[in-house]
């Protein structure tokens, strides 16, 4: 039988901006992204707020009313912002991605308005679900509140929600409109929030930049102190490595079998499930790192002054590197963290592809992992951490400092 067959090829424009008080009336950033120089009568949107944030940052919801209304001549605010719980707890469910469409039905948004998600990265994924359904796609703009998401997950161009008791289960691949980075909407974060996202700058650093993994290193006591000009450095490297990974890999949409920005992620995703998710994403990647890193060394990738000198910079971060979830058992006696690696390649699909280490900045890809030798990473990783609490003379604990 005859067949048609034809390439399509489709391009993407994804922005990342970088600025502060995104929200106030002067700030014109926002306004300019959204209008995008198209001629319309006025540009609608529906924004939906972390709770969490809305709640530390008690103006932000004015604050938001208020710049929609000075820029009246071109932008309409459908409602008051909405406020939707933030942390993974808003992604274990469809609730909240059916609540925000029917608001798109309730105000008659159309694929020309905006849906703007303000929060951290598991809000993020929830809300950019929720606008990449809605008619098929709604143009989304993402506002991280987080450093985790302001150098890692709002950068990219995955959507997703929990399901099945399986991180990011039902999820879509679609780049958001813009990003807007506002660096003073992380001034109200936890010590442990703040820190969290600097893992996946160590990560990608790990697999892609040397150098950049040598000024974490020269910046670790000022990034530890959470000093602003540190962080402002870290979070925008970060995001512009992440950036030219999706737009120059070949494969944005993860199509084959490889996903290096997930290095360490394998065990991480499994940790926040055993954990309940009361470790957080960045503690557990933390740890996913230290295991692979020492599974690196122990298969003879890298050396051990290099994986010490790596787990050191995390430790000097601030992360614990060890978690009791990694100990955890089923019936039969088998780690449960084990089961990751099949849970990774089942949602990736295709063959097992794990990154490592062949040197800092170097990552590479295997396709077997010896699970003897990974048993062992993790009682090398125990080891260490319990030699570090008992010279530090402070109690254990089985996830990262608070």
């Amino acid at each position: 039988m005859p067949v048609i067959q034809r390439t399509i090829a489709v391009q993407f424009q994804l922005q990342v901006h970088f600025t502060d008080h995104a929200f106030a009336g002067s700030n014109s950033l926002l306004r300019d992204v959204i209008v995008n120089g198209e001629d319309r009568e006025f540009h609608m949107a529906l924004v939906v707020i972390d709770e969490t944030l809305s709640k530390s940052q008690p103006h932000l919801v004015a604050e938001i009313e208020s710049y929609f209304d000075a820029h009246s001549d071109a932008l309409r605010l459908v409602c008051r912002p909405m406020i939707v719980e933030g942390g993974e707890r808003t992604k274990n469910g469809y609730f909240h991605v059916s609540e925000i469409q029917s608001h798109v039905d309730r105000y008659h948004l159309d694929r020309h308005a905006y849906i703007i998600a303000v929060g951290g990265g598991a809000l993020l994924d929830m809300v950019g679900l929720a606008a990449a359904t809605a008619h098929r796609g709604i143009r989304h703009i993402r506002v991280p509140t987080t450093t985790l998401s302001q150098d890692d997950s709002g950068v990219g161009v995955k959507n997703g929600i929990n399901a099945f008791g399986k991180k990011n289960f039902i999820g879509s691949f679609a780049p958001p409109f813009a990003v807007i980075n506002d660096f003073q909407l992380l001034t109200s974060l936890s010590p442990r929030d703040k820190r969290s996202g600097y893992v996946e700058a160590v990560k990608v650093a790990l697999i892609r930049d040397a150098s950049f993994f040598e000024s974490i290193e020269r910046d670790a006591d000022q990034l530890r102190a959470f000093e602003p000009a540190a962080m402002r450095r870290l979070i925008y490297r970060c995001a512009e490595l992440h950036l030219d990974h999706i737009a120059t890999s070949g494969d944005p949409f993860e199509s084959g079998s490889a996903r290096p920005l997930d290095f360490g992620h394998w065990a991480a995703h499994k940790l926040e499930q055993l954990s309940d998710y009361k470790i957080r994403h960045g503690e557990a990647v933390a740890v996913g790192i230290a295991v692979d890193v020492l599974y690196s060394e122990l298969m003879g990738y890298i050396t051990p002054a290099a994986a010490n000198r790596i787990l050191a910079l995390l430790e000097n971060l601030g992360f614990e590197l060890f978690a009791n979830e990694l100990l955890h058992v089923d019936s039969d006696g088998e780690l449960i963290v084990l089961e990751g690696f099949e849970e990774f390649r089942e949602h990736l699909g295709g063959n097992l592809t794990i990154t490592l280490l062949s040197d800092i900045g170097r990552g590479f890809e295997v396709h077997e992992i010896r699970i003897p030798k990974v048993i062992e990473s993790i009682e090398r990783l125990n080891q260490r951490h319990k030699s570090r609490a008992l010279k530090q003379s402070v109690p254990m604990r089985g996830c990262a400092a608070n």
